[in-house]
């Protein structure tokens, strides 16, 4: 039998779709799959000159659109989209496949006048780029994407469903997308490097990219990964692998700088400590080392000449507590600080420790550093 929520006009056209009936809070919603080809012409989100008030849902950032577009169109046989929820307000029917009671009288086809206007509720901007992407590749609109149906909803309670969708939402930590991203030469790069050394695999976090005060751990799998983004500006190998060994090298080297590192990883001092007393751990110096060795590779891939050129490191005094040198630099009213600025000028004054010229911007920053001071 059909459960109707009321009853199609005479010789209306519907749409239909098969379905799954569920119950969220005493509501019925549906969950139901469709053709990408029809989402930009059945979904639509709202007006963006209305008043916020008068929405159900932000405005569209369009500069998002593109390389999720991309992503699509760019990975056709592994991209990924979640489902979109959407409301109706108007009469669906419901037909279940079985006119008895049980589980199967959750399953069935759902039937939906074709004058219906489809709101999004959350998914405006994979919505935007399912649009782009067919444009670009005709050809992956028979695929489908789950849709997440609520009926008879109105503006208020679509307003309340956009807010409830997006309470809890989280972005990951950048760490575990970095482990996690296979698409990504540099992350690939950054595993490579991180887990074929034991050193380092044993004293980095590759989950969080904030290590809490009593973790073991020195650095963040981010950090590693923004300081190899420096690292290998403009460097040019013929294999991941070829570059993960470059990475690895220079980053051995580097270690032999901090006796403080091999300290906790022969658990003479503990993580925390070290963290809390220096700042050499921190992911502003680790990204300033980072720029400073694109500067050596490019000089020379001998990893003895990188020892000699890194020795001055050495005798810099990384405690925290030194606010004459790293105040305004590398911290902010005695907080690390990951700024462009605290970078540019962190990795001017290792630069100047270890006789490397300053490119421009760094020189820029230093020189407006050093007027500072002298005021």
């Amino acid at each position: 039998m059909s459960e109707r929520r009321g009853t199609p006009r005479r010789g209306e056209f519907e749409y239909v779709f098969p379905a799954i009936r569920g119950v969220q809070a005493g509501r019925e919603y549906y969950a139901t799959m469709f053709p990408l080809r029809m989402i930009p012409r059945l979904f639509s989100f709202d007006d963006e000159e209305l008043l916020p008030e008068q929405r159900a849902q932000r405005t569209l950032n369009r500069s998002r659109v593109p390389e999720m577009a991309r992503y699509i169109v760019e990975n056709p046989d592994s991209y990924v989209f979640s489902a979109l929820t959407a409301s109706v307000s108007t009469d669906v029917v419901f037909d279940p496949i079985t006119d008895g009671a049980g589980p199967s009288d959750r399953i069935g086809t759902l039937r939906i006048p074709m004058d219906t206007r489809f709101v999004i509720n959350d998914g405006q901007h994979r919505r935007a780029a399912i649009e782009e992407a067919l444009t670009m590749n005709p050809d992956i609109g028979d695929e489908t994407i789950s849709i997440v149906l609520f009926i008879d909803v109105g503006l208020a309670r679509c307003q309340q469903m956009f807010a409830d969708l997006n309470r809890y939402a989280v972005r990951p930590a950048r760490s575990i997308s970095v482990l996690y991203d296979h698409r990504d030469d540099l992350s690939a790069v950054t595993r490579m490097a991180v887990f074929s050394s034991d050193f380092y695999r044993d004293l980095t976090e590759t989950e969080t990219s904030n290590l809490a005060a009593r973790s073991r751990k020195l650095f963040t799998l981010s950090a590693m990964y923004n300081a190899n983004k420096a690292l290998l500006d403009g460097v040019e190998e013929d294999s991941l692998e070829k570059r993960a060994e470059l990475v690895g090298n220079y980053w051995a080297v580097v270690a032999k700088q901090f006796p403080e590192w091999g300290q906790v990883r022969a658990r003479e001092v503990t993580a925390g400590e070290i963290r809390r007393d220096f700042i050499h751990s921190h992911g502003i110096v680790l990204h300033a080392l980072g720029k400073v060795g694109n500067a050596l590779l490019e000089r020379s891939r001998d990893k003895r000449s990188w020892d000699r050129a890194l020795r001055p490191l050495r005798e810099i005094d990384w405690h925290r507590s030194n606010s004459e040198l790293w105040e305004g630099r590398a911290l902010s009213g005695g907080r690390v600080s990951k700024s462009t600025g605290n970078v540019l000028l962190t990795t001017a004054l290792l630069r100047n420790r270890l006789n490397l010229p300053l490119p421009e911007d760094e020189k820029k920053a230093e020189d407006n550093f050093r007027r500072g001071d002298s005021r």
